[in-house]
């Protein structure tokens, strides 16, 4: 039977990590500031919580994250000089990272995966359902998963988490997921979760991305659960412990993603990100793909 559960307020945006696979440009820009064309990644995150009906955005954050503050804040000087030269379009763009959400800030600390990262957001989220957007997974506006995922979660309760089929040799990347099919064909039952397994041991090619509203039980299992992988609190371990016992927290359902993601974790993948957005918009598109094809042709073929 479905049921109607809490209203979704509150997304909660883990950006501690300190970017090692970016070195040297993360030595003192935090990943989450590299730009996707011109926007930095964390804004397209930020954007897509807001477009779901989230405003009111918490940031978990580490040492040198304070430009991902600086982001969000007005900047009355430069906003004050672009006024006097009269740059109406950039003033906007300027203005438009300022206003899209209430935002909230708290420090993680010790970098002890996510997580803990998770829980450091129990003080502010409290007793409420909530979502958690990693920066990494860069989800088109024009395919609107979280949306899914809150529907999904106000008429079943529980944990929802974001699935995308991935070939069996990559599963090792992500966690993975053994489940049940539901009377909707893009939801499952999650019965259980494991974190980055060998492929001859996944319980199936289900990957988990960067997508998660979850029940606030978690944080009571969070707060029992030893580290694991790594060395570190996995948001996995808890979810497996709710997927194993809805006494706890409700059951875990997973909506299977099949539209566009841009995975901004991985070099080749941020460059392969840049290119598709560049590509498809309406400023720059034209003239890029066209560049595009003349270097894919021509100056390919001469190396």
């Amino acid at each position: 039977m479905i049921q109607s559960h809490p209203r979704i307020s509150k997304a909660v945006i883990p950006a501690a990590g300190l970017g090692t696979r970016f070195l040297p440009a993360t030595k003192a820009t935090p990943k989450e500031m590299l730009p996707v064309v011109d926007k930095p990644a964390i804004q397209y995150v930020v954007e897509e919580a807001v477009a779901a009906g989230l405003d009111d955005v918490l940031m978990v954050t580490g040492r040198n994250k304070r430009p991902l503050e600086d982001h969000f804040d007005r900047n009355y000087e430069l906003e004050s000089a672009l006024e006097k030269k009269g740059d109406a379009d950039r003033l906007a763009k300027v203005q438009e990272s300022s206003d899209l959400a209430t935002m909230h800030y708290v420090r993680q600390g010790d970098p002890r995966g996510l997580g803990h990262a998770v829980l450091c957001a129990a003080p502010h989220v409290g007793d409420e359902p909530f979502a958690v957007l990693l920066g990494d997974d860069l989800i088109d506006p024009r395919d609107p998963l979280l949306r899914r995922m809150i529907e999904v979660q106000e008429q079943r309760g529980g944990s929802v988490v974001a699935l995308m089929e991935v070939a069996p040799e990559q599963i090792h990347l992500y966690g993975s997921a053994a489940v049940e099919t539901t009377e909707d064909s893009d939801v499952v039952r999650v019965s259980g979760l494991v974190e980055k397994p060998d492929p001859a041991d996944a319980p199936s090619n289900c990957a988990i991305i960067g997508r998660y509203v979850l029940d606030p039980a978690v944080f009571g299992v969070l707060r029992r659960t030893e580290p694991g992988r790594g060395g570190e609190i996995q948001l996995t371990d808890a979810l497996q412990q709710l997927a194993a016992d809805e006494r706890i927290g409700g059951p875990v359902h997973g909506v299977v993603f099949k539209g566009r993601r841009y995975d901004t974790g991985d070099r080749g993948d941020y460059l392969r990100a840049i290119v598709r957005l560049a590509c498809e918009r309406e400023d720059l598109g034209p003239d890029f793909r066209a560049w595009l094809r003349r270097y894919v042709t021509e100056e390919m073929q001469e190396r």
